[in-house]
């Protein structure tokens, strides 16, 4: 083969992989850090790029979009002692490639770490049912705890949601004993107030009928003594009526007790017409 040809094929395949070393397309959403000589030397945005071949080098292709963390779920104690498992996600986004680059080894691991650490610092410092019920709160510390330390980084924290925040398996199981002989506590009491309501109510009932028996005695004594007064005044003045209402009190005791079936033996006076006579009195006196 001719020299010349051979020089002249090197030649063009090295002027080929010099453009393809100086000329960078960047795509939209991501921003490439280039170094030359090792050393930072500038940042290439989305388009079309020049760098010096053999002396640029693009370090590092870092992503502007937002980026969405997951933070593995762990376990957090809470200021009385409880165990919970919570867990969070983190949407962030680089604003400074450049500190983003060289500021820390890998800043999606750095938030990952300061999130769970601040979520352990936050939460320790409330207590079971705080934790349990004031996940905006929660949200909003965490988020102005780890802002600062994340701008460091050429990262913007947008936001910080705490996915699930739940008892531990055992925790849950001594609520749930706790919950269950809370309800039976308020059974009991509730069964306790309605015997007692119950019991006022029947000794209100008893009370009112022994008053009710009272007034009903005193009123049949009292219609008992008008009879005995009136049958009194009437008898002071005649008594041949009264002798004549005894008599037949008296004879009709008499039949009654000699028509009954379990009357065995009748036991009469044994002057029977005297003894009426007696009764009903003598018109001669």
């Amino acid at each position: 083969m001719d020299p010349q040809l051979i020089v002249l094929i090197v030649a063009i395949v090295f002027v080929v992989i010099t453009l393809a070393k100086g000329i960078r397309t960047v795509p939209q959403g991501e921003e490439w850090v280039v170094e030359r000589l090792g050393k930072y030397h500038k940042t290439l945005t989305p388009g079309l790029n020049f760098i010096i071949p053999y002396l640029d080098d693009v370090a590092y292709r870092l992503v502007t979009k937002d980026i969405i963390l997951d933070v593995q779920e762990q376990e957090v104690i809470t200021r009385d002692n409880a165990v919970i498992r919570t867990n969070a996600v983190a949407f962030v986004k680089v604003t400074d490639p450049v500190r983003a680059a060289y500021g820390v080894v890998d800043f999606a691991v750095a938030i990952r770490n300061l999130v769970m650490t601040t979520l352990r610092s936050i939460i320790g410092e409330m207590s079971l049912d705080e934790a349990l019920s004031n996940r905006e709160k929660i949200k909003a510390r965490l988020r102005e705890s780890i802002a600062d330390e994340a701008v460091d980084w050429g990262v913007t924290v947008k936001t910080v949601e705490i996915q699930d925040i739940n008892p531990s398996p055992s925790m849950q199981q001594a609520m749930e004993m706790q919950a269950a002989a809370e309800r039976e506590r308020k059974a009991t009491v509730t069964r306790a107030e309605g015997a007692k309501q119950a019991a006022i109510l029947e000794a209100e009932a008893r009370l009112e009928a022994a008053k009710r028996d009272a007034q009903a005695q005193v009123t049949l004594a009292a219609a008992s003594a008008e009879a005995i007064r009136r049958v009194a005044e009437a008898a002071a003045a005649n008594d041949i009526a009264i002798r004549y209402l005894l008599g037949e009190k008296y004879v009709t005791a008499l039949a009654t007790l000699a028509e009954s079936q379990s009357a065995k033996t009748v036991v009469l006076p044994g002057d029977l017409q005297e003894a009426v006579r007696g009764l009903f009195g003598r018109q001669g006196r």
